[in-house]
């Protein structure tokens, strides 16, 4: 019997499976893509089968994969067809950076590269820890809403607002983050007024943030945030994505960001890779 190292053609329904592969030094496993896979050369050629709710079902079974991985309770109509279809499927719901971690470690697993994946867990670790040590540096902690999604408002799931926090904010409404589903995280924006932020951060999944549109929203003129001028777009590919891109360019243009408005400068090593909004000036 020959010996077996995992699944060797995977269909990743989501950007975050892709990029653990290719950081694993796997991507030659990968078949299919989402089409929000935007981050890595070495996917972006692969067919792109999915949205984020969506998928072409004869289109990934004409790809013969092996297995096929998602991401959240919104693909589960996805995972139903496809397992309907007889094929192999798992689905993570990966909430927090430490589920964010373990999944990528589950992922290492999967393909017969658990070393590769303890080292990667281990570096990203090492990162947050660098970017937490240069946050105690701030003199003080700003108040940040993270806005998800425009309408309804909805603030920011619990990876985000721990990235947030570890980046050196603080989270408004940290209470919600515990919510697993986004309709629970809703805001009014009233209630926003009220925790008046000093800086505002908004992500909206596969759409460009209008800020414009934030800072003239009825009742907002007064927020502090909206008085200094600290609204601010982080792409949804740089911090939506719960896996490598949340730890690492999403996360260092948080701190990035917060260090400017506390008039600070982010400890050497962990500037972007990539352009910040360009309203932000330091």
């Amino acid at each position: 019997m020959s010996e077996y190292h995992g699944p060797q053609r995977i269909v990743c329904l989501t950007a975050e499976t892709a990029e653990t592969l290719c950081l694993l030094g796997e991507d030659h496993r990968i078949v299919g893509i989402s089409g929000f896979t935007s981050r890595l050369k070495e996917t972006l050629q692969k067919p792109k089968i999915s949205t984020f709710t969506s998928a072409k079902i004869e289109q990934i079974l004409d790809l013969r994969p092996d297995l096929a991985i998602g991401f959240s309770r919104l693909q589960a109509q996805i995972a139903h067809d496809l397992i309907k279809a007889g094929m192999n499927v798992l689905v993570f719901n990966q909430q927090s950076v430490d589920e964010v971690l373990e999944t990528i470690l589950t992922v290492a697993r999967l393909v017969d590269a658990e070393s590769r994946g303890l080292a990667l867990v281990d570096r990203l670790r090492s990162e947050l820890a660098h970017i937490a040590e240069s946050a105690k540096r701030f003199p003080r902690r700003p108040r940040v809403f993270f806005e998800e999604w425009m309408d309804p408002l909805i603030s920011g799931i619990r990876w985000v607002d721990e990235l947030v926090e570890l980046a050196g904010g603080e989270p408004t409404f940290p209470q919600l983050q515990f919510e697993r589903e986004a309709k629970r995280r809703a805001v009014t924006p009233d209630a926003v007024v009220a925790a008046n932020p000093e800086v505002i951060l908004a992500s909206w999944c596969g759409r460009k943030v209008d800020k414009e549109k934030i800072r003239t929203r009825e009742g907002w003129a007064g927020i502090a945030a909206i008085q200094s001028g600290h609204v601010y777009e982080v792409k949804s590919s740089h911090i939506l994505q719960p896996g490598p891109a949340a730890l690492t360019e999403g996360v260092r243009q948080l701190h990035a960001i917060l260090a400017g408005v506390v008039n600070c400068e982010p400890a050497r090593g962990l500037e972007p890779s990539e352009p910040l909004d360009p309203d932000f000036v330091k």
